[in-house]
């Protein structure tokens, strides 16, 4: 497969689960988000969006470069793969827990098991590619605050 097509298609499927998990939120957002109380850094609603398309698009990257080394790490490749595709299920299923469940403390646990599940991405990926690496960061930063917002609407909410 060309290497081009391989980042498109990582970043298409990045992109559509994104999608997705904005549909689970889209009623919850006008309806029982804005009954939370929120922590004074919670940023506004409308930057969720272009953050978030914009996070997806860099892992889509990422995880096409890091595919395009499948002939010369094939082990690495299938295992920093696995680690990309189970932080992306992580990702779906937290707006399913905090904005459908309306769970924050369950969202909270999990989102930790995310955060873990992208760092043990992000380290395989600077092995096989030096950018790929470099295009999880900003996710990872990304997520570790979402981490914290989660736990602190949690605790003004329990």
């Amino acid at each position: 497969m060309n290497k081009v097509l391989r980042i498109l298609l990582v970043v298409m499927t990045c992109v559509v689960i994104g999608y997705l998990s904005g549909m689970v939120t889209r009623e919850s957002i006008t309806t029982w988000y804005p009954t939370l109380v929120k922590p004074v850094f919670n940023p506004p609603n409308w930057i969720f969006a272009p953050v978030w398309t914009t996070l997806y698009i860099m892992m889509g990257v990422a995880g096409g470069l890091v595919w395009n080394h499948i002939e010369t790490q094939p082990e690495l490749v299938k295992k920093g793969f696995l680690f990309f595709i189970i932080q992306l299920g992580l990702n779906a299923l937290w707006s399913y827990l905090f904005f459908g469940l309306h769970n924050p403390f369950l969202a909270l646990i999990e989102v930790i098991l995310l955060l873990l599940m992208i760092f043990e991405t992000y380290v395989i990926f600077k092995k096989v590619d030096r950018i790929a690496g470099l295009l999880m960061v900003p996710y990872l930063a990304w997520v570790t605050f979402a981490t914290i917002l989660n736990a602190s609407i949690w605790w003004l909410n329990k």
